[in-house]
């Protein structure tokens, strides 16, 4: 067995792994990722950057067949699906080459093994018969989909979001004419509504009374399964599945109550779960809780002190969120921390302000607390929500669809949170991520001059409403 050693040894090469073997490189550190899949972990390969690829490609075949101006022509557009899915591999085997594969080596003193991994003992892993001992450890497993428990989906066939992987085994490279979306969150509308958009029949199944049920505002759901069945999309709620069935042209979806669904393919979007089975954990002194994630405290170290975790593998723990730039940005508090002589001077996560967007079209983008979490803190809350029809820019561009919603503590003015469905959105949240990083009230929003006419004016007009009617508004609202 070969025995190497490594001041930093990373279970995982995601976003996180890459983050914190950089940081560890920059400080002078040797460094070592492992990777059982491919390099890079889900966002480049599976996640993130191939689904806005081919969903920006959607939104082009849609805008086609459904311009929003008059005096626009719709037009049926044909499209190579097979051709989308190669260019999609290319953008992301260059994307990999340049940002993750053409980072590591020995002249930047990290490497990557590859292979499974699992602790053989406090000081040291296994990657398929290496042991690699290290000074510190960071486990940035990552997570992976999770199906729920539903009668016979174990035996009939269907896809998680790892459909939109690249160059691997359970790549989608057909365009399916039927599609059953189970599950409500994110994965479920990007996916179903960049299916519809090509030309599939998509129903969407959720068990809750509205999309998006859980952490987001009650109007951002109803406002988006408002448009997608605009779109065409089935949108069934309060819809539980009762039994999934392998037939002849597809898979058959059986609902309590009797309702039957039936198409070509199945995805099942219902969640996902740390990487944390398998590992041994237990041989390194590491613990996790109830829901499989490692337990960490503010400083991301886990029960045993020279090993930490980040990423997806801590899910919701120190209100942190399963997303590619958080698990980044911790990653590289990790290589601080873990190097940082008797422990003084670590840096703390904060998690207060992460900005979130789903790539639906239009866009939602969130930061911040709901109204309901700040109602729970304590807060006596202002909140309002107007809708997109009032933001000059929506209404010029010929596309109002939407709300924003702005919540305030009502004796400070203290802006809490904001959610906002519509026209670039995921761009328009970073204005109010960064208002809330630094305090800002509502009349700092009302304050601040935005450029005319711009979809970030909304957050002007959300603040406005405060004190003035926002409908009574003259241009450049003030």
């Amino acid at each position: 067995m070969r025995h190497e050693h490594y001041d930093l040894v990373v279970l995982g090469s995601g976003s996180t792994a890459f983050a914190a073997a950089l940081k560890a490189a920059e400080m002078g550190k040797t460094a070592v990722m492992t990777e059982a899949r491919t390099v890079g972990g889900t966002c480049v390969n599976r996640g993130c950057l191939p689904s806005k690829n081919l969903i920006e490609a959607a939104k082009l075949v849609h805008e086609a067949r459904h311009p929003r101006y008059p005096g626009i022509e719709p037009h049926d557009v044909g499209f190579d699906f097979g051709e989308l899915v190669r260019q999609k591999d290319e953008v992301i085997s260059e994307y990999r080459d340049k940002k993750y594969e053409g980072l590591v080596g020995a002249e930047e003193n990290i490497d990557v093994v590859r292979g499974r991994v699992a602790f053989a003992d406090e000081a040291a892993v296994e990657v398929d018969g290496r042991r690699i001992e290290g000074e510190r450890f960071l486990v940035a497993l990552g997570s992976t989909p999770v199906a729920p428990e539903i009668e016979g989906l174990d035996e009939a066939p269907y896809m998680t979001s790892d459909l939109l992987t690249s160059q691997e085994d359970m790549e989608l490279t057909e365009l399916p004419e039927s599609l059953v979306v189970v599950g409500g969150g994110y994965v479920a509308l990007e996916l179903g509504q960049m299916f519809s958009r090509f030309g599939s029949r998509v129903t969407i199944i959720e068990r809750s009374d509205r999309v998006l049920k859980h952490g987001y505002e009650p109007e951002v759901g109803l406002a988006v399964q408002r448009i997608l069945r605009e779109e065409g999309v089935d949108v069934r709620t309060n819809a539980n599945v009762r039994r999934v069935r392998a037939v002849e042209e597809g898979v058959s979806v059986e609902l309590e109550g009797g309702d039957e669904v039936r198409a070509e393919r199945l995805l099942v979007a219902t969640g996902r779960r740390p990487n944390t089975i398998g590992v041994g954990l237990e041989k390194a002194g590491v613990e996790t809780n109830g829901h499989g994630e490692v337990v960490v405290d503010e400083f991301l170290r886990t029960s045993a002190p020279h090993v930490f975790a980040a990423g997806d593998v801590i899910g919701n723990q120190l209100e942190s969120q399963m997303a590619t730039p958080v698990g980044a940005h911790d990653g590289t508090i990790v290589a601080r921390n873990a190097f940082v002589a008797d422990g003084e001077g670590m840096q703390a996560v904060d998690h207060s302000v992460i900005p979130r967007a789903i790539f639906t079209d239009p866009q939602v983008g969130i930061v911040g607390l709901t109204e309901e979490q700040g109602i729970a803190r304590g807060h006596r809350c202002w909140c309002r929500t107007i809708p997109m029809e009032l933001v000059p820019r929506a209404g010029a561009i010929h596309d109002t669809r939407g709300i924003i919603k702005m919540v305030a503590d009502a004796d400070t003015g203290l802006v809490l949170g904001v959610s906002m469905v519509g026209v670039s959105a995921a761009e328009v949240i970073h204005e109010a991520a960064m208002g809330l990083r630094f305090g800002a009230t509502i009349e700092d929003f009302v304050d601040m001059l935005h450029v005319y006419p711009t979809m970030a004016e909304a957050l002007k007009i959300a603040a406005i409403s405060r004190r003035k009617n926002p409908a009574k508004l003259s241009c450049c609202a003030s």
